[in-house]
């Protein structure tokens, strides 16, 4: 029979035992939010899923046709660097936008002689794309009256046509508007906003 005592002593090696165990397996804890693995505010994105090419709901039904083809309206935005000049196309039209401080004094309708490089360029285009029809359409910001706005809008448009006419010769038709502030490009609550806002845009319709 077992003393007493041994039989105290090997219960006591069995606790140790069973502790050093606990101790030897207790995982490690994962300090997330002082050492995280990615920088604050990165987002991953998951690889697409995979596409079934033959699952039926890709499949057209029974006497189900596709619909004609269709040209979207495919917009191209380029501006220069400082933003004095703008230009869009889309499949139907190329637009021009000039900002007044390239083509006029301040509160003016009298041309730099900066401007006649600028409008010659346009010109080119207008035949490379064989227009007929030009559109040349004056606007300013949202400072002072809407009426001085309106009358130096119209005054410019009709500065530009008149240069852009001795480069295009009589067989084109012109529709000159000034539109005063209507139509901002930009916020008028600041002076850059306002800078691309006092501007003449000339447009034609894209040569086919």
């Amino acid at each position: 029979m077992a003393h007493p005592r041994s039989r105290a002593r090997r219960r006591t090696l069995a606790t140790t035992t069973t502790l050093t165990a606990v101790l030897l397996f207790t995982p490690t804890p994962a300090w997330a939010d002082d050492d995280p693995s990615a920088p604050p505010g990165s987002s991953t994105t998951s690889p697409p899923p995979e596409v079934d090419s033959n699952s039926p709901g890709l499949k057209l039904a029974d006497g189900a046709t596709l619909a004609p083809a269709k040209v979207l309206d495919i917009k191209s935005v380029v501006e220069d660097l400082g933003g004095e000049e703008r230009r869009e196309d889309t499949n139907t039209d190329v637009k021009f936008a000039l900002q007044a401080e390239v083509l006029f004094p301040k509160d003016s309708a009298k041309l730099n002689p900066e401007a006649n490089a600028r409008i010659e360029a346009i010109a080119d285009e207008a035949k490379a794309q064989k227009a007929t029809d030009v559109r040349v359409f004056g606007f300013t910001d949202n400072l002072g009256s809407y009426a001085h706005g309106k009358k130096l809008s119209k005054d410019r448009a009709e500065a530009v046509h008149d240069r852009l006419a001795t480069f295009l010769g009589p067989q084109v038709t012109y529709s000159v508007r000034g539109y005063s502030e209507d139509y901002p490009i930009a916020d008028n609550g600041s002076e850059e906003g306002r800078k691309k806002n006092r501007r003449v845009e000339v447009s034609f319709p894209r040569g086919t």
